[in-house]
């Protein structure tokens, strides 16, 4: 079964167009109101027209079909958008676009009608508060960033080292060699979270434990979220070294991470969704549990909010306690201890246990 819980509120960016499905909104008619007969007719009103909405995703580097962060956000706004019988538009990024690119891109949005408009990806800050500013009557949401201070864009954020906490429980009371390991995607403070998490978590349990982690590629290089081949060669080194458990949170090089463990007869730990169900069958059996983040809570919560008019700027956080991560328990390997480490995310949640979002 999987474990999963639930989140409010969710802001990510989009890009050009693709247009995807749903109905599209229509504005209700306007009405008017006449007064009771008298000798004098009463002046008419007209109410105001509701606004038509457009969706529309901007993707992260990977773009849909990543199995994990990039879809979640677009399952999140689909399910908003067929539910309110909205137009869906999606947009993919290139690993050569600019700030600039980005920028263009939300504005061709903006331009063509869509609100909201979510941007999946820290990458996207820059742009956001720079057409935001020019179109403030569209909402813009933007995921796995909170630093833009706009009335009209809602940062869609993640307790991301909270989730790792647990995963780091399941890799130290499942590791046989007391070796563990971690594979950053981008060595950027977003992903240190995951990275602190998980050590904190492992020796929550074992304090002796040994962890040994590495990032795929530095900043500006972002090409560390997308190389399946770079993954496979850390997570490979890893487990020569005595690893026998490797958690990745790197977007699409994590593949990479669930092949050297197939080969190697080792185990692995997925992120963002759960990987038991998105990843290849030929390896899903050595995922043995995902970090799971929930972005297509905070991407449907944000869509509704926008349209319905209660959707708040500034940051939305979506932690353990709202829902927005936790773990999965999908393939059975962690049946058995489900009830520890259950009992870590009680106090994470009471407050007991405060998780570190640094390594330092």
């Amino acid at each position: 079964m999987r474990r999963q819980r639930v989140t409010l509120l969710t802001l990510v960016a989009i890009l050009a167009l693709a247009a995807v499905t749903a109905c599209g909104g229509e504005s209700a008619d306007p009405t008017t109101t006449t007064a009771a007969p008298t000798t004098t007719a009463a002046p008419t009103t007209t109410a105001a027209p509701v606004p038509d909405f457009k969706v529309a995703v901007a993707y992260d580097l990977a773009g849909r079909g990543d199995g994990g962060f990039n879809d979640l956000a677009y399952n999140g706004a689909e399910q908003a958008a067929e539910e309110l019988g909205l137009e869906l538009t999606e947009v993919t990024a290139k690993a050569e676009d600019t700030d600039q690119d980005r920028s263009d891109r939300l504005r061709l949005l903006a331009d063509s009608g869509h609100n909201p408009i979510i941007a999946v990806g820290f990458t996207y800050a820059g742009p956001v508060a720079e057409v935001a500013a020019e179109y403030p009557d569209v909402w813009f949401g933007i995921v796995d960033d909170g630093t833009v201070e706009a009335p009209n864009v809602a940062g869609l954020v993640f307790a991301e080292e909270e989730g790792s906490f647990l995963v780091g429980v399941v890799a130290a009371l499942e590791s046989e060699t007391g070796h563990v390991g971690f594979i950053g995607g981008v060595n950027v403070p977003l992903i240190v979270k995951f990275e602190a998490g998980y050590i904190a978590g492992a020796k929550a349990v074992n304090p002796d434990i040994e962890i040994t982690s590495t990032y795929l590629s530095q900043p500006p290089d972002f090409s560390g979220f997308n190389d399946p081949a770079k993954g496979k060669e850390a997570a490979k080194g890893m487990f020569d070294a005595g690893a026998d458990i490797v958690y990745a949170a790197a977007g699409g090089s994590g593949g990479g991470l669930f092949e050297a463990a197939t080969e190697g007869g080792y185990l692995a730990i997925g992120v963002d969704a759960d990987q038991y169900h998105t990843a290849a069958p030929e390896v899903r059996d050595v995922i043995m549990t995902s970090m799971l983040k929930n972005v297509n809570v905070a991407t449907h919560a944000f869509t509704t909010q926008v349209v319905d008019g209660s959707a708040q700027a500034g940051v939305n956080l979506f932690d353990l306690e709202a829902g927005g991560v936790g773990y999965s328990t999908s393939g059975g390997l962690i049946d058995h201890i489900v009830g520890e480490v259950d009992a870590y995310a009680d106090q994470i949640i009471s407050g007991e246990i405060t998780v570190p979002a640094t390594t330092g």
